[in-house]
């Protein structure tokens, strides 16, 4: 047969023949490989939300590093998980008098207080007399820290919460990166942005307020948002949807729902206590990632993620 012709009968035959899986792109769009989310930075092995767990992170080579976002008093982003301070500092010693009242329990909310006085607050000893001393870090120096190293993905936290005090979350995010120049995508491929958010009221705001184009995560945690339809609502608005594992297991055509619409799957959140053993948090992320087919994982554990 002719060289020309032989090249013309393979090429008509390939156009025939279906894509096989491995065509298909192997992760969604943000993420350009199976990915690594360090939940609250490394906050197995130190306390959640500090300098030593981000380090940590990314000495474990984490792709991204998770800050929690809360708005103190006079303005200012820091990094923290919980809306109040008593959980991970010692504010109930330091200001005993402050407290509120929340939902029946005694309270210190981080917007009652500046950020001069959050600096004044033991960050670490509650995870271990080890840590003493440690403190709240804000917004800026955890990217100032991480800039370079890996991929910074901002949770706005309690938005609504802070929006009756007069405080818009979102705006002071895109303030932040704009004042770093990590606001649209690109802008630093050594440190890729992505958002993400259990409000929509706040993603809407990102997007509509404060024209965001960076890429943006609904996380969700309720069946009701994990079905068809739902998925199919999100679509246009985020670039990907991040639920909790219940929400995967319970109904794993989840991903493929999310896949065939282009919008990626990112899972939380993995971790060694509630897997039981280091080796079992590893063995699930690998089955996640490798058979249920999610894009990325959070999880408490970075020194664990199954790289292959």
């Amino acid at each position: 047969m002719r060289p020309t012709l032989a090249l013309l009968l393979t090429s008509a035959i390939a156009a025939c023949v279906p894509a096989s899986a491995e065509d298909s792109p192997r992760v969604f769009p943000p993420y350009a490989r199976p990915t690594l989310i360090a939940h609250r930075g490394d906050s197995g092995r130190a306390p959640e939300h500090t300098i030593p767990a981000y380090r940590l992170a990314l000495e474990a080579g984490a792709d991204f590093v998770e800050p929690d976002l809360q708005i103190t008093k006079d303005g200012v982003l820091v990094c923290l998980h919980d809306t109040t301070l008593e959980r991970t500092t010692d504010v109930e010693s330091v200001f005993p008098g402050r407290s509120r009242t929340i939902k029946g329990r005694e309270a210190w909310p981080v917007a009652d207080f500046t950020l001069e006085e959050i600096r004044r607050l033991d960050a670490g000893s509650w995870k271990g007399p080890q840590f003493k001393g440690l403190r709240v870090p804000t917004f800026q120096e955890m990217i100032d820290l991480v800039r370079g190293h890996a991929g910074i993905i901002p949770e706005t936290k309690a938005p609504e919460a802070y929006e009756g005090l007069g405080l818009d979350m979102a705006g002071l995010l895109m303030d932040a990166l704009r004042k770093n120049g990590l606001d649209v995508p690109g802008a630093d491929p050594k440190t890729p942005v992505v958002v993400q958010s259990f409000s929509i009221g706040s993603i809407k705001a990102l997007r509509e307020r404060h024209g965001c184009k960076l890429p943006i995560l609904a996380l969700l945690d309720e069946p009701g948002q994990v079905t068809g339809e739902a998925i199919a609502g999100l679509k246009g608005l985020v670039d990907g949807i991040a639920p909790s594992k219940n929400l995967v297991l319970k109904r794993p055509g989840l991903v493929d729902d999310a896949h065939r619409l282009g919008l990626s799957v990112t899972v939380w959140t993995f971790r060694a206590g509630a897997a039981g053993s280091s080796q079992q948090v590893r063995e699930e992320m690998a089955r996640f990632l490798g058979d249920l087919k999610v894009d990325a994982v959070f999880t408490d554990n970075p020194d664990q993620f199954p790289r292959r």
